[in-house]
């Protein structure tokens, strides 16, 4: 089944959805019924009668009767004056609204609700003269389609929640009742959905991240401001390390940027406004300057590139900086890590030539196809292009030719990629790149954009080889992105269960009883002596010791619980072996005190 024809079919459980609700609940008055990603939603007003998740058998037991019955759907049109009054006889006000909207402007309705959503908003400002409506059984509904032949065309489904939304999305309108479902080709497409689900309620890092004791929030600091303990600390500099390394190795410079500045900083540069709303304004005691925390580094790393004259021999600049930004997030929009108003972000500036864009992405992909490699997550790259829109600025033959090199170094890195026009910054073209997780999820998280505006409105230059002054291209680039939204996708992938790398804790030695201590010493010293290679170099184990009086059993449940990816158990006839029993996910086995730090190298 391809994308036009699962739409179809998904659109068309939605009709059946409020079919359905119709007949339990006669009184029943409806909004909008999109196809969402994975299936569909109806908005419902059914007065003070609340649906649960207690009603969702009977409704499904009725989606299904109407299903097996087999109604065509029938396709019809109305002139808009009698829609009208077919909403106000049908007693249907949110379509009677939807309808008037139409009949004064095809457009209005574009306003507060997307073309799709809907299903018949008209193009251009023109009013609807005719709607379409659609016809199963005795239930009819506004709807430009499509739909499927018949409703025993519809494949597998599973109502899944049911939420609350204003209509229209205007806080001033009524509430309504969301009405959620999923929706697959075949019920092995749909079983094995319910599973990823299920999967992903256990992997939840809001939950993992309170059991594993990661990072807590507090309603004192504030909330999308969260603080990581000793635990999830190590994770956020491990990762910060690693990135950071991978980009000194292609030639990246350190640099340090303060966490304010005047705004005029952004009003130079154009971020201003784009970005204004989402500024912390900070109030200067001692001047009248105005202020704010910075919600990026770029403009920042601007001015270090033009404290001093360039030269083309100079180019290309590199300038890393992995610092916490700060942004006024929507308070509605913020959950767990995935949306902060505290972002680190390990970001990367080249300031280069025109020639040089080609082998400087070529080498920011090399970091990214490594890392994302690294962590076990499939990469897959969405090349950003602009259209014939007039929303772009920078030269024309600029943008071809670096839209080309672009697309050059993703090929030569061997990466799945596809083209999109019309997605590019207004200041260049970019690649997005989407990671995979381990339940088959797809995440944007690292970004490379190339930006041939600041350097022009901030006045920056380098003298080329004819003794012109020439602006450079800027490439903004980060691995990771923000630090705690990757950190959310890395505990879900794993489930909590980090690479030895990465693991915060990478070893516990559970002792049997108090007869081996001295041992326990020297197993100890082993570990401190062991320096790991991969990925980060110089990388010292991180242990610790459990040498309670308490059952081993309970030792071993505590430290599964923490999910330590190595354990080493530690009894009297180890000891007379010279040997400690290694514990991970894959099993059990012995391992000899003189080949522990060999084994632990080769995790």
């Amino acid at each position: 089944m391809n994308e036009e024809q699962l739409h179809a079919m998904r659109h068309s459980l939605a009709h059946i959805t409020a079919a359905a609700v119709k007949r339990l609940w006669p009184e029943a008055k409806f909004g909008v019924g999109p196809v969402v990603e994975n299936g569909f939603y109806y908005d419902i007003d059914l007065g003070e009668r609340k649906i649960s998740e207690a009603n969702f058998a009977k409704i499904e037991k009725t989606m299904r009767g109407i299903i097996e019955y087999g109604d065509d759907f029938e396709r019809f049109e109305m002139p808009i004056d009698q829609a009208i009054d077919w909403a106000k006889q049908n007693n249907q006000p949110y379509k009677e609204e939807l309808l008037n909207d139409l009949k004064r402007s095809g457009t209005t309705i574009a306003k507060d609700l997307d073309a799709d959503e809907l299903g018949l908003a008209a193009e251009g400002d023109a009013a609807v003269e005719n709607v379409s409506f659609y016809k199963n059984g005795i239930f009819t509904d506004l709807c430009r389609g499509p739909h499927v032949a018949n409703t025993k065309d519809v494949g597998a489904f599973k109502l899944l929640r049911i939420a609350g939304a204003y209509w229209r999305g205007n806080e001033k309108n009524p509430q309504m009742q969301r009405l959620y479902g999923v929706a697959f080709a075949t019920q092995e497409q749909l079983d094995m959905y319910l599973e990823n689900l299920e999967q992903a309620k256990l992997r939840d890092h809001r939950k993992l991240g309170k059991e594993l004791d990661l990072y807590t929030m507090s309603p004192l600091v504030g909330a999308g401001l969260p603080m990581f303990t000793p635990r999830g600390t190590v994770i956020r500099e491990v990762l910060s390390r690693y990135s950071n390394q991978l980009r000194e190795a292609y030639g990246f410079e350190k640099v340090w940027t303060p966490n304010i500045t005047k705004t005029s900083l952004y009003e130079t540069s154009g971020h201003w406004a784009k970005f204004g709303d989402e500024l912390f304004l900070v109030t200067s005691q001692e001047t009248d300057d105005k202020m704010a925390l910075k919600p990026m580094n770029c403009p920042h790393h601007t001015q270090i590139f033009a404290s001093k004259s360039r030269s083309y021999r100079d180019m290309p600049v590199r300038f890393l900086e992995t610092t916490t930004d700060y942004r006024d997030e929507k308070t509605g929009e913020l959950g767990g890590l995935s949306r902060v108003r505290s972002l680190t972000q390990d970001d990367s500036h080249v300031f280069c030539r025109e020639d040089q864009i080609e082998a400087e992405i070529h080498s920011l992909l090399a970091c990214v196809r490594e890392i994302y490699s690294t962590v076990d997550m499939k990469l897959r790259v969405r090349l950003s292009y602009r259209d014939d829109g007039d929303g772009y600025l920078g030269d024309m033959a600029l943008w071809g030719a670096a839209q080309e090199q672009l697309k050059n170094a993703v090929i030569a890195n061997e990466l799945d990629y596809f083209e999109q026009e019309g997605e590019a910054a207004f200041y260049g073209p970019k690649i997005d790149f989407m990671a995979t997780d381990a339940i088959g999820r797809e995440h944007q998280l690292a970004t490379a954009q190339l930006d041939f505006v600041q350097p022009t409105r901030l006045k920056l230059e380098y003298i080329d080889s004819e003794s012109n002054a020439k602006a450079p291209v800027m490439i903004h680039c980060a691995l990771l992105g923000s630090i705690e939204r990757f950190m959310s996708v890395f505990i879900e992938h794993t489930a909590g269960w980090f690479p030895f790398w990465a693991a915060p804790e990478q070893v516990r030695i559970l002792t049997i009883n108090d007869t081996v201590v001295e041992y326990v010493d020297e197993i100890k010293a082993t570990l401190s002596e062991v320096v790991l290679m991969k990925p980060l170099k110089y990388n010292e184990v991180r242990f610790t010791t459990d040498m309670r009086n308490e059952s081993l059993g309970k030792k071993i449940r505590e430290a599964t619980a923490m999910k330590i990816p190595v354990q080493l158990i530690v009894g009297p006839k180890d000891q007379a072996a010279r040997e400690v029993s290694v514990r991970t996910q894959g099993g059990e086995q012995s391992v000899a005190l003189d080949m522990l730090a060999g084994y632990l190298e080769s995790l």
